[in-house]
């Protein structure tokens, strides 16, 4: 069941309320005893913990083939890209 974030329209407290997603969402503040309107929410946040999770864990070393020169153009250098 999720936790969902709720303000008061009247008295403006925000708090949350854990309840299943098919039940109502109308909830009482807990302050007032006025309905709140639920929160939209940007989502859960994302913890990456251990390792395994960084750009250069993936990475092979540089093979000898990409730190040779490049070749040159076929055209000569006419189409201006040397």
């Amino acid at each position: 069941m999720p936790t969902y974030d709720y303000k008061c329209p009247k008295c403006l407290n925000v708090f949350e309320n854990f309840h299943g997603i098919t039940e109502s969402p109308e909830i009482k503040c807990p302050d007032c005893g006025t309905t709140s309107n639920r929160q939209i929410s940007g989502g859960a946040g994302i913890m990456f913990k251990g390792t395994g999770f960084y750009v250069n864990d993936y990475k092979s070393a540089p093979s000898e083939k990409s730190s040779a020169a490049p070749k040159a153009c076929a055209s000569g250098g006419s189409c201006g890209c040397a």
